[in-house]
């Protein structure tokens, strides 16, 4: 690249000699050659991030001290945000392979489906992990077909809006998986359940970021003896982790987020779509509210939108949570 010095031949009024470059035109060549070179990096990355890191599907482990002294490890496979579309094989044939982790129990955090005809290859997808407990709730896209919008509000503003979209069979899907598997749909419900040796208080909510969550139904003083208390939440807003966290909860699953799906190195997140700060968008951190503490851990999830299927430093993910004693 041809050096340019700005302020060369200031307060010269005499004719160019033969042969010198004007300096406007070395300088718009300079800048020329530079969009090209940020045009070529630009395409690069898009590719990197729609062509390899979009389906580089990942399997992330964590471990969190929340048991009582001597109880035996309990483990969760926390999935959220598949968004699945009929057509993508690859992304199903990796979820049905989860099973091979025999988890103590499974967790769907919601925005599973974003297709009308995603219903039967999503059910036989997760049919793997039906021979282990489950639990579930929707998210905002659950509920209606994807649209197009502009980048700028994804950017530039969180989207409280209802979708615009067609509507989505959640309730028939909702139905059909909880009939398959055994598994416990938690919208805006509370129960208690025995899991690998533990007595465990899970409640959820509906999506809270299209304020369908009733946390009434869900709160107060659990009616049994229990080991631990797990919320559910598929979007992470503010008020739902701190109603859960003074309330004795112990650890809440969220998803929503999508890391951010796209991240600046040594920045992270550009945007988290809900109320939680950059710092909590991806795994897991210690919340406090109310006087107590929890864990939350948020899912980057597995799919993305079918208007943007891109990520980039932000790999589509399922988390296998470990349990286990303070010791």
């Amino acid at each position: 690249m041809e050096s340019v010095h700005i302020g060369e031949n200031v307060g010269d009024t005499g004719p160019m000699m033969s042969g010198q470059r004007s300096p406007s035109r070395t300088l718009g060549r300079t800048a020329g050659r530079a969009a090209t070179g940020f045009g070529a990096a630009g395409a690069i990355l898009l590719a990197y991030a729609a062509g390899y890191e979009r389906t580089a599907y990942t399997l992330r482990r964590l471990v969190v001290p929340v048991l009582a002294e001597d109880a035996q490890p309990l483990r969760i496979l926390h999935i959220s945000d598949l968004h699945v579309t009929p057509n993508q094989r690859g992304k199903l044939a990796w979820i049905a392979d989860l099973a091979r982790l025999m988890p103590d129990l499974v967790a769907l955090t919601g925005d599973v489906l974003s297709h009308p005809d995603a219903d039967e290859p999503t059910l036989l997808a997760l049919s793997s992990l039906f021979g282990f407990p489950g639990v579930f709730v929707p998210g905002n896209n659950d509920y209606f077909v994807p649209t197009l919008k502009s980048p700028h509000r994804y950017l530039m503003a969180r989207d409280e809006a209802e979708p615009k979209g067609p509507p989505l069979n959640w309730a028939g899907f909702a139905k059909a998986l909880a009939a398959d598997s055994g598994w416990l749909d938690l919208t805006n419900t509370r129960t208690v359940m025995d899991v690998a040796g533990q007595r465990i208080d899970v409640r959820g909510v509906d999506d809270a970021g299209l304020k369908r969550d009733h946390l009434p139904s869900v709160l107060g003083r659990c009616d049994t003896h229990v080991d631990l208390q797990i919320g559910l939440s598929h979007t992470p807003e503010p008020r739902v982790l701190d109603a859960y966290t003074a309330d004795g909860v112990a650890l809440t699953l969220s998803g929503h987020t999508h890391g951010g799906q796209l991240r600046v190195p040594f920045f992270g997140a550009l945007v988290t779509n809900c109320g939680i700060d950059r710092a909590r968008v991806r795994g897991l951190s210690r919340y406090e509210a109310g006087g107590r503490t929890s864990w939350l851990h948020v899912s980057a999830g597995l799919g993305t939108s079918p208007f943007a299927p891109i990520r980039f430093a932000c790999r589509p993910e399922a988390t296998l949570i470990t349990l286990t004693s303070p010791g």
